[in-house]
């Protein structure tokens, strides 16, 4: 689904996927401080992780990077956040 030539998902849409799954990281890691050793909350960090890491790989990709994480893939192009739309001018 992720990664390919051309997005699988409209910006919007992979901007939602990105914001859900990061969502999941952020929770599961907290329920991870209190229960280390819950093995089926560590496969679905792992799980949840890696989509979120090809899904920021797909939108840096096709939109321009999020974060400095993706930002080194498209170091041969200007930082195109700043020539996107800002959220008040009608962006994502």
């Amino acid at each position: 689904m992720l990664n390919s030539s051309h997005p699988s998902c409209s910006q919007k849409e992979l901007l939602n996927l990105i914001n859900e799954v990061s969502f999941a990281v952020v929770e599961l890691t907290l329920f991870l401080d209190t229960h280390p050793d819950n093995e089926q909350a560590m496969a679905c960090l792992k799980e949840h992780s890696e989509t979120r890491n090809r899904a920021l790989q797909e939108y840096a990709a096709h939109y321009g990077p999020l974060t400095l994480d993706t930002a080194s893939e498209n170091c041969s192009r200007r930082w195109e956040w700043v020539m996107q739309p800002w959220p008040w001018e009608g962006g994502c």
